[in-house]
């Protein structure tokens, strides 16, 4: 449980760090846009009230706070039942690691419905022609990263 709660909490700070220096030193909740490497690597606020790709953004300001509470409430009870699990079944260092990713990410983002209401989203990248419209953080891509290692790594030693 360890290697999970170190690694949650790199994983955690990394996130919160970024997002403070991105909102509030360079000031993207009012200049919206800063071009880092245009088009590969951009800096695009977005806050977002649903999940991935502001899936289940509503529209009222009621629907909005309810679904806020609601996915805090989803994320929270993912972490505990992923901490739960790893508590019971440790697995594999590869297992561990990725189940702190998947926790430190989906803290972060908790912190900031917490905080401001929604996520903070702003790293933007493009590619060959194709123009991205979304924004996502630190903490989608922790999480993203640990699902994946959960499901797919080996779960046991002996298999790695």
């Amino acid at each position: 449980m360890r290697t999970v709660f170190w690694v949650a909490v790199i994983i955690f700070l990394s996130d919160q760090a970024t997002k403070y220096y991105v909102v509030h030193m360079l000031s993207l909740d009012r200049v919206l846009a800063i071009n880092v490497w245009d088009p590969y690597f951009n800096l695009r606020m977005a806050w977002n009230y649903g999940i991935n790709f502001g899936l289940l953004s509503l529209d009222s300001a009621e629907q909005r706070e309810m679904m806020r509470w609601v996915l805090i409430g989803v994320a929270l009870t993912i972490a505990a039942a992923v901490l739960w699990w790893i508590y019971r079944e440790p697995g594999s260092l590869w297992h561990r690691i990725a189940a702190g990713f998947l926790v430190g990410g989906a803290l972060g983002n908790v912190v900031d419905r917490v905080l401001y209401g929604a996520v903070a989203d702003f790293i933007n990248m493009s590619c060959c022609g194709v123009q991205n419209p979304y924004a996502f953080n630190i903490a989608d891509i922790a999480v993203f990263i640990g699902a994946f290692g959960l499901v797919v790594l080996p779960h046991n030693e002996k298999a790695a």
